[in-house]
């Protein structure tokens, strides 16, 4: 019975090709003339990178961290879980920015409007280092259970709030926990948001239409998420350095012949951590040293996929 590989082979579709390692790949297509097609300026892989600002907007009581499943009497603050987000603002996200700044990419944050309000130097910052100031609600409350017309006046209180601080208006949505309800999209573009990230269902970016006009999807990930691989309580640093790499590895070889894009997380107290900025450094330095790798913030890369004939359209 002939293999998929022997097939491949024999049409010219695959042959031999080589990991970054150095040993075979199997399946996977050497690169075409026509690859860079799918990006700009001869980009062959996108790498987009979050980071998420939330600490310091968290509940008061209940907030998700490595301590909620400690027992509390009602009402009772949690002391630890505070301090866990204060890292977020103390230490992770100004060790996030000065690491952007020395590989010279620009990323996009997410920010809660709370806590923006709590910390607008730290959020004027982030903008005026040139990152991307999107969205990510007013608060921790889920949007899943609101009316159209309250989910809207939260996610315009939380865009106003990003605005008013850092001077930049968002055009950029992520729900809490990525559960948006069935009025969000046809809120973000009444709101006249570009993009929204709460979809994982591909590896590129799509157009979907909304209210009749078109809407981008730059999906998310939760395989190359820091909150849900670390927190405390799961993978190790090394773990998702070799994450990293391995997603790396199989993207780059798949857009030989079509568009990819890599999506990688970061959370303020997770994603700031020195052991996470020491595997961020390592992977954005190895991902550099490859031939057409391009980090883009989620708005940039909103924009191209829009005027770009190649982008797929939600069925």
């Amino acid at each position: 019975m002939e293999t998929r590989r022997h097939f491949l082979s024999k049409t010219s579709i695959a042959g031999a090709f080589t990991m970054l390692s150095g040993s075979p790949l199997p399946y996977l297509v050497a690169p075409s003339s026509d690859s860079a097609s799918f990006w700009p300026d001869n980009t062959r892989l996108v790498i987009s990178l979050s980071m998420q600002f939330e600490a310091g907007g968290e509940l008061d009581f209940g907030a998700d961290s490595p301590f909620s499943g400690n027992y509390l009497p009602a009402g009772v603050p949690d002391l630890p879980a505070r301090t866990w987000f204060a890292y977020g603002y103390k230490e992770g996200i100004p060790r996030m920015l000065d690491l952007w700044d020395k590989h010279q990419i620009k990323v996009t944050s997410h920010m809660v409007g709370q806590a923006v309000l709590n910390h607008p130097a730290l959020a004027k910052e982030i903008v005026d280092r040139g990152h991307e100031g999107a969205a990510h609600g007013m608060s921790w409350t889920p949007q899943v259970t609101m009316s159209a017309s309250e989910e809207k006046a939260f996610v315009a209180a939380g865009m106003d709030a990003i605005k008013r601080v850092t001077g930049q208006t968002p055009v950029g949505y992520n729900c809490n926990w990525l559960r948006r309800s069935v009025n969000t999209l046809n809120v973000l573009q009444e709101l006249g948001f570009l993009y929204h990230i709460d979809d994982i269902s591909r590896d590129e970016p799509f157009i979907s239409t909304v209210n009749e006009k078109d809407f981008v999807t730059v999906p998310y990930t939760l395989r190359c998420n820091d909150i849900l691989l670390m927190e405390g309580r799961h993978f190790s640093s090394r773990q998702f350095a070799d994450q990293l790499k391995d997603e790396f590895t199989w993207l780059y070889a798949e857009s030989a012949t079509k568009r990819r894009m890599m999506s990688v997380s970061l959370h303020d107290r997770i994603g700031g951590t020195p052991a996470m900025a020491q595997v961020m450094h390592e992977f954005i330095s190895f991902a550099k040293k490859q031939k057409g790798v391009r980090f883009m913030r989620k708005d940039e890369i909103a924009r191209f996929v829009l005027q770009d004939k190649h982008t797929l359209r939600n069925q």
